[in-house]
């Protein structure tokens, strides 16, 4: 079985309070984007891969190693050796695979349902360290490709609760749609924007998830529906290059606070009044350690963005373009 995790952005991030755990609370909006997505091929058994040999002759035909000595490609087999992973990434793979979110993933659910052995094939396209999620969609879909190839039963409630504890924003990508991020970013429920967003250069017309029209219903003050035009943004998102950012470096020096409009009444707002409204609390932190990021935010509206932000703990940044 092969699939496509893609990645997602966050329409405003608030960091709430911590937490006795030592995690934070927060509040964000997800959206899955497909304008990055990796290739995961999950085979059980003896089935044929599709995809290792066209891996091993893009990234092998240099020896497998990037400019440092940092392999191109890597392999890896579980102590159990019931799992074999292999990982294929251009800038080189510099974590050990069998601590990849895929591996953890897989042992998961096979310490409660004991798996058949397997063999995961990744190939990283998504940026890492950027704030876009590509590792935690990774996971998300290895846990549904197993579900299905090892016709485990579990809802999609069951899926995104295994999901959360492998990461905050795991659990998002069991869904595919919109979804109000709270506690960790893994307590989820559905939201519905007032607006269209078109993903440019993805792979998707349309971040508003599936089934979703250009057209909302409104009810106005006297308890009528009508139908009204959804207005239409385009997204475009910028990775900075040479710079990656961990979650820990995001949460340095970050001062938990309970913000005076919530993000649900922000996102209500148009999107013309959300350049002063809707905040991404990690670019206080971030933008002081890399101010060429907050130069890149600006240069974004300066080219005629409505909106311009960090994504989740940065280094990406995206902005939103009225379609007229």
């Amino acid at each position: 079985m092969i699939k496509y995790p893609p990645i997602k952005i966050n329409l405003g991030l608030n960091v709430l309070r911590k937490r006795e755990d030592g995690f934070h609370d927060l509040e964000t909006l997800f959206l899955e984007s497909g304008r990055f997505h990796d290739t995961l091929e999950i085979v059980t058994g003896d089935d044929y891969s599709r995809t290792m040999a066209s891996l091993a002759a893009r990234y092998g035909d240099r020896g497998g190693i990037c400019d440092g000595d940092i392999p191109a490609l890597a392999q890896g087999i579980s102590e159990n050796g019931k799992l074999m992973i292999t990982v294929a990434r251009a800038e080189g793979v510099d974590w050990d695979v069998r601590k990849d979110l895929c591996a953890k993933a897989y042992t998961l659910l096979d310490n409660d349902f004991n798996l058949p052995p397997a063999k995961i094939y990744l190939e990283k396209n998504s940026p890492v360290g950027a704030g876009l999620g590509g590792g935690s969609a990774d996971a998300a879909y290895t846990l549904t490709m197993l579900n299905d190839i090892c016709a485990l039963g579990l809802s999609t409630e069951q899926l995104a609760g295994y999901a959360a504890r492998l990461g905050s924003d795991c659990a998002f990508f069991i869904f595919g749609r919109p979804m109000f991020g709270e506690g960790r970013g893994e307590v989820l429920t559905p939201f519905e924007l007032a607006v269209g967003i078109i993903d440019a250069g993805g792979t998707d017309d349309s971040l508003n998830g599936a089934g979703s029209s250009d057209t909302v219903t409104a009810v106005p003050g006297t308890g009528e529906h009508a139908e009204i035009k959804r207005p239409q943004y385009e997204l475009q998102i910028v990775i900075p290059e040479g710079i990656s950012v961990s979650t820990a470096e995001a949460y340095r020096g970050i001062t938990p606070a309970i913000p005076e409009m919530r993000l649900k009444d922000v996102l209500a707002r148009p999107v013309s009044e959300w350049k002063d409204l809707l905040v991404n609390d990690f670019e206080a932190t971030v933008f002081k350690a890399h101010p060429e990021l907050a130069a890149i935010k600006q240069s974004l509206y300066d080219s005629g963005a409505v909106y311009a932000s960090m994504s989740g703990s940065g280094s990406a940044l995206f902005a939103l373009y009225e379609r007229r």
